[in-house]
């Protein structure tokens, strides 16, 4: 496990940790609502989770685009930002 994990860019590990833990976030969500079964926390516990859904989201992105940015041209990367720019309205709109 150790050789794999070596192998492993250290900016594609910190993506794929921080969706893990996103995941399990939105899994514990979705099991307290079927605890609490009540329609008013399930929308409170639902409102929470969508503030962490974006967070992440920005954060590997954030990542990401800083591990690649000196292979990319600035016109790509003015085009990544307006897509992900464009994701976040999206979201918030």
């Amino acid at each position: 496990m150790k050789q794999w994990l070596a192998i492993i860019e250290s900016s594609v590990l910190a993506m794929a940790l921080l969706r893990l833990i996103s995941g399990s976030i939105e899994v514990t969500a979705a099991l307290f609502m079927l605890h609490f079964n009540d329609a008013k926390k399930a929308l409170l516990i639902n409102g929470m989770l969508a503030f962490v859904g974006p967070t992440v989201l920005i954060v590997t992105m954030s990542i990401g685009v800083l591990s690649v940015a000196n292979e990319l041209s600035f016109l790509k990367l003015f085009f990544l930002f307006l897509g992900v720019g464009c994701i976040l309205i999206a979201v918030f709109k």
